[in-house]
Parts: structure tokens; sequence; C-alpha cells
């Protein structure tokens, strides 16, 4: 049996003044940041599937696939 697939999208964010990169997402109310891009992709794979199960959104049997989007700001 072949499992759903769940798309998350991921606008990540780099803020030169406080010197973080910012992850966000509005569907599942999600709001990270850390002071680098390798430990912030660490704890999106752990905080996405909490929080989508938060808001209701279960991934009991999905495999969850999650795509980072980074915008660049010159």
């Amino acid at each position: 049996m072949r499992n759903t697939i769940m798309n998350i999208n991921i606008k990540i964010m780099y803020d030169n003044e406080a010197d973080v990169y910012i992850a966000e997402n509005d569907e599942i109310g999600l709001v990270l940041e850390s002071g680098s891009l390798d430990k912030l992709i660490e704890r999106l794979r752990v905080a996405v599937p909490e929080m989508a199960l938060a808001n209701g959104i279960s991934c009991t049997g999905l495999d969850v696939c999650t795509n980072f989007h980074q915008a660049v700001y010159a």
C-alpha cells in the first residue's frame, strides 16, 4: 500500500539586522528562527508535523514532504 504525500511549503528568509534565518508557513501557523540554516531545517523537520497536528492536520499514514523556499533580499 502506498502512502499519500502531503506538501507543506515553508518560506525561509534571512534577516540581516538580527543575523537569523526565519521560517514561516501561514497554513500551519509556523514561525521559527535560528542563527544557522542547517539548524533551522533540523528544527523544521520536527516542528512541521507537530504544528500540522496541532492545527488538525493528521500526518498519520502520510509522507510529509516539506518544500523550503529561500527568499533572497539584496
